[in-house]
């Protein structure tokens, strides 16, 4: 018997595109988000300027969803079987969360190539933890996290192999 404390679940998804200027990239891409997602993206601004690359600090060249719950895991199957279900074992930090690319947004179901608005690319972070975590955010009697209930690497590559069939190289 298992400690449910110690069994692990997606967190949050968040889907960023990354495109680079303000104007009509950026709403296409946000108009791609939300289709694909169902869920209102938000603007990612610039930190820094950067002038090879014509970017200003503070302008806006990304757009991003942060998904929860049911949303994130139908999300989330949706984009395993895009990468087919194949992951790097660098795509996993320390603390069990794990990031990886969607090169085409014409892979997902429902979306066409469309010349006038062409092909957008974004990233998929997911946050796994345990249960219990409440300890570490809440604002009275806030605590540190014990070790046992942080997520580890070898935990995380576990969980997605075994509740997603994953393979992780």
């Amino acid at each position: 018997m298992t400690n449910p404390m110690q069994e692990l679940h997606i967190d949050k998804v968040v889907v960023h595109m990354g495109v680079g200027e303000s104007g009509e990239r950026l709403v296409n891409g946000e108009n791609i988000i939300r289709a694909i997602t169902g869920a209102e993206p938000v603007r990612a601004f610039a930190k820094k300027t950067q002038p090879a690359f014509g970017v200003r600090k503070g302008a806006p060249i990304g757009a991003k969803v942060t998904l929860r719950g049911q949303k994130a895991e139908e999300f989330v199957q949706t984009a395993f079987d895009i990468v087919e279900r194949r992951l790097s074992a660098s795509a996993f930090d320390n603390q069990g969360n794990f990031s990886f690319g969607i090169e085409e947004h014409t892979d997902f179901p429902g979306q066409s190539y469309d010349p006038q608005i062409g092909i957008y690319g974004m990233d998929v972070n997911v946050i796994l933890e345990k249960k219990g975590i409440r300890i570490a955010r809440r604002m009275i009697a806030r605590r540190k996290l014990p070790a046992k209930q942080c997520v580890t690497r070898d935990e995380a590559v576990a969980f997605m192999t075994e509740r997603y069939g994953m393979e992780v190289q």
